[in-house]
């Protein structure tokens, strides 16, 4: 039987690992891809502690609600997200986020 601990511990694992490739990858797309990581792992975290909560003997929703809220915002921030950059590859051709170093054209 998993434990709290159990799950707070590959959310952290999770979240590291998003962290560490926002912090150290070039790739947009990748960058971008760690971000969802990230939320995925805080998902998760609200998860388990929902179901580690009990309310009169039944699970606490309210975590499971709010994950469908980040959920939400996640699908506008992917939709959001690629437009920005593709439309960046468009004007500069390129995805690294080095070579990035002005907002105009």
């Amino acid at each position: 039987m998993a434990t709290l601990n159990d799950y707070l511990l590959i959310s952290g694992l999770l979240f590291a690992i998003g962290l560490a490739g926002v912090v150290m990858r070039r790739n947009i797309l990748i960058v971008f891809m760690c971000l969802e990581l990230m939320l995925s792992a805080a998902n998760l975290t609200l998860v388990a502690f929902s179901r580690f909560n009990p309310i009169n003997g039944l699970p606490d929703t309210r975590g499971q609600m709010l994950v469908f809220f980040v959920i939400t915002v996640a699908a506008a921030e992917v939709a959001v997200g690629l437009a920005i950059i593709v439309a960046l590859y468009r004007s500069r051709q390129t995805i690294h986020t080095d070579e990035l170093t002005s907002l105009n054209g």
